[in-house]
């Protein structure tokens, strides 16, 4: 098996996205919650199309709205309804970019997967038609890492410094 750095890379075994991909999935569902998933998608994903904006798609994995559902270690695949047609959905698991509970938020961000090179070949999964992305999007969704990061640069001035006027008080009223 070839490894590229969205598995894994030199030395570093196969891919942790999937084995926590599950690990969340399995946490969303035993504490009744809904799991979603956030796509990048290009040419290798298989999505409904109109559904995609800015290249991202996010789908519910839930049991409740999935059919055949197979959390794999490449790929990801299910039926859903889409507008009340039944869609065969794969999805590449280095493509996934965010899982999370619906009703609280809580999950786990993933870096975006790499540009593919014009021609490479992506594996087993079907094309479907439209545009690749030009470069590579960064979604609303951040890694504690690079939030940590750019901290400093987007945090808010420090407040005023008291006056040193009169003390403020409260007045009763009855």
């Amino acid at each position: 098996m070839e490894q590229t750095p969205a598995s894994g890379g030199a030395g570093g075994g196969t891919s942790t996205r999937p084995y926590l991909i599950r690990a969340l999935h399995d946490w969303c569902t035993d504490n009744g919650f809904t799991p979603y998933i956030a796509v990048h998608v290009d040419r290798s994903v298989q999505v409904p199309m109109e559904y995609v904006s800015n290249h991202e798609i996010v789908l519910n994995i839930g049991f409740d709205a999935t059919s055949g559902l197979d959390l794999g270690n490449d790929f990801i695949q299910f039926k859903a309804r889409f507008g009340g047609v039944a869609r065969e959905i794969i999805v590449p698991v280095d493509h996934v970019v965010a899982i999370y509970a619906r009703e609280n938020g809580q999950g786990m961000a993933f870096p975006a997967p790499e540009p593919l090179a014009e021609g490479a070949a992506t594996g087993a999964a079907p094309q479907p038609a439209g545009p690749a992305p030009q470069e590579p999007r960064r979604s609303g969704l951040r890694l504690a890492s690079e939030a940590s990061d750019d901290e400093g640069d987007d945090a808010p001035p420090p407040p005023d410094a008291p006056s040193g006027g009169p003390r403020p008080s409260l007045k009763r009223v009855k």
